[in-house]
Order: structure tokens, then sequence, then C-alpha cells
């Protein structure tokens, strides 16, 4: 037995806000949508998430998530580039003492999206 994937499902209350974001500002592609369920499934790069809107499965109060989505990238300043203006900033472009030059943003939910290079890759 092993497993083959791992895709994270977000909650939020803007299933379109959500799509939109990951969408046009990041890139991925809208793969299915149910709109009875509350539902989306994107990807990019063959990387997968999910988005729904709460349900009646899981109690739920308000959008909430102790930890962060980190993203490795062959490309972390292109990146930057590409989504630093358009997202409200966490932190900027940084190099860390651990081997890592990365940066975070918040998606629209209020989720923490870091990008991270290694540094040792950028030589």
């Amino acid at each position: 037995m092993k497993i083959t994937e791992l895709i994270p499902m977000i909650w939020t209350e803007d299933l379109d806000g959500t799509i939109a974001f990951y969408v046009d500002v990041l890139g991925f592609v809208c793969s299915d949508r149910n709109d009875d369920w509350g539902w989306v499934s994107m990807s990019i790069d063959g990387i997968g998430l999910m988005a729904a809107r709460p349900n009646a499965h899981v109690p739920f109060d308000k959008i909430g998530f102790t930890g962060s989505f980190y993203f490795r990238t062959d490309d972390v300043d292109a990146m930057w580039a590409k989504i630093g203006g358009k997202a409200r900033v966490c932190y900027g472009m940084e190099d860390f003492d651990w081997g890592m030059r990365e940066f975070a943003v918040y998606d629209n939910n209020g989720y923490i999206l870091q990008f991270g290079q290694s540094l040792v890759d950028r030589k």
C-alpha cells in the first residue's frame, strides 16, 4: 500500500474569487467545477489543488488554517515578477540562512502561499 498523491482542499466562501486568484494570478488551470457541490479542482505543472465552500460534513465557523502552502519553483525570481504585484505580500523576496530564496503572499482567502528555490540551484 502506498499514498500516490496529496491534493490539498481549501475552504472558501468565495468560490469564483478563489478560481480567479489561482487561475488569473498564479496560472492554475481549472479542470473541473461543480456549482451544486460548491467545489472546484485546479492544477499547475502537475500540482493539484481543490477548493470548496463549507458544507454540512465538517463544522464551520470561519476560514482558517494554521500553516502555509510551500511551492518549490525552478525560478523564484520569475514567480515574484509574475505575482508579487498582484497579491497581498506576506514577506518579500529574501535569501535565508537555510539555503532558500523565497517570498510569500496571501491568496484571496487569507491562506499563506510561500514560493521558494534552493540557493544552490540558482548558481
